[in-house]
């Protein structure tokens, strides 16, 4: 990259929520003290069509040949979507740095896989690209997540915590001189799940988990998945909704409207019960959880923190923002990932390089 200590880049972004690409670019420049400011100059959000949708949702018992096309596919169709947003919008963009789609997380094994070939945005988009940002966290011994937290530690220092309601719900904060951050407990995953089976997308605002009941013993059942005994560091994935949370709903049978209802008390008690061990403050909190109004009033009423949900802009695409701001210091060599969060042996500088243009390789 330039010289300069301005930087342009496009974060790109797909979630366990299956909701689309998002795609940010984002403009960086460095003060004399070191600090770091943003802004997001053009972003919007692609949604996967029904037939994506289904392929991404049955991506981890598909084949191993239907994995690697679907990778491969994947990184075109981002790479498509990429270049397409760059000439309406006349961009000019130094990176790429695109997070991909997770398949398969399950750090305790070595593994993190997220799909969407680098190569393939490269060479559509003719820009380089940095991908794969979860694997050498993995091999020295980290979580590989979550990822966000430097960026919240760099452009986000004003708030108490960070919280992000995706499909997993997650945290960070400073304490003791350290950044620290965990997966809390999934959200928009069984969220969506539930809404589904009432032929909805996603239940809006909350109003299905509103009108419904919580039963405590559905509920003492989710808080007692080991998962939350564990100390930090710790994340999910979506394995873990498959194999532990999801056969729990089953067992209850109970309406759709009860099963949403108690899953957002229970979302609401985990986070509560991490933010009651910060100091007082306010908490920014971002990702499509933020729309959810019931789940915010179930929050408020656990905690005596502030809750700031900011503008649209950035509660859509602030993980977009950040997966650009990791990009951008991997390409200048820094440290973009914090062994104090992940569990690592070591911070690092994560994230793989490629389609360099010609114009950057030295001369023979």
């Amino acid at each position: 990259m330039a010289s300069s200590s301005f930087y342009t880049v496009i974060g790109l972004m797909s979630g366990t929520s299956l909701d689309g690409l998002d795609m940010a670019c984002c403009q960086f420049s460095e003060t004399t003290s070191g600090s770091i400011t943003y802004q997001i100059i053009a972003a919007e959000t692609v949604a996967y069509t029904a037939s994506w949708k289904e392929r991404l949702s049955k991506l981890e018992k598909a084949s191993a040949y239907e994995l690697v096309e679907t990778h491969v596919q994947l990184g075109a169709y981002f790479g498509e979507q990429t270049a397409a947003f760059i000439a309406k919008h006349q961009l000019r963009p130094d990176l790429i740095a695109s997070h991909g789609h997770t398949v398969f997380h399950q750090p305790q094994h070595g593994i993190s896989t997220q799909i969407g070939d680098g190569n393939a945005i490269a060479a559509r988009t003719a820009i380089p690209v940095v991908c794969d940002f979860r694997s050498l966290d993995v091999a020295l011994g980290g979580e590989g997540a979550p990822l966000v937290p430097i960026g919240d530690q760099l452009l986000f220092a004003e708030f108490t915590a960070c919280l992000n309601l995706g499909g997993i719900s997650n945290v960070s904060y400073q304490k003791e001189g350290k950044r620290l951050a965990c997966d809390l407990s999934l959200c928009n995953i069984p969220l969506n799940y539930l809404a589904q089976q009432l032929g909805k997308e996603y239940d809006r605002n909350g109003d299905e988990a509103r009108h419904g009941k919580v039963n405590q013993k559905l509920l003492e059942a989710m808080n007692r998945l080991p998962y939350f005994d564990r100390p930090s560091p710790k994340s999910l994935g979506k394995e873990w909704f498959v194999d532990q949370f999801k056969p729990l709903l089953a067992e209850s049978h109970l309406s759709v409207q009860d099963q949403l209802r108690t899953t957002v008390e229970h979302i609401a008690f985990q986070i509560s019960r991490e933010l009651g061990t910060l100091r007082q403050g306010s908490v920014l909190i971002t990702g499509g959880g933020a729309f959810n109004k019931f789940l915010l009033e179930r929050m408020q009423q656990q905690t005596s923190h502030r809750l700031i949900v900011p503008d649209a802009l950035l509660v859509n695409y602030k993980e977009a923002l950040i997966f650009a701001l990791l990009g951008m210091l991997r390409m200048t060599r820094r440290i973009n990932t914090l062994a104090s969060v992940t569990g690592a042996s070591e911070d690092s500088c994560s994230g793989s390089i490629m389609g360099l243009p010609a114009s950057t390789l030295p001369s023979r």
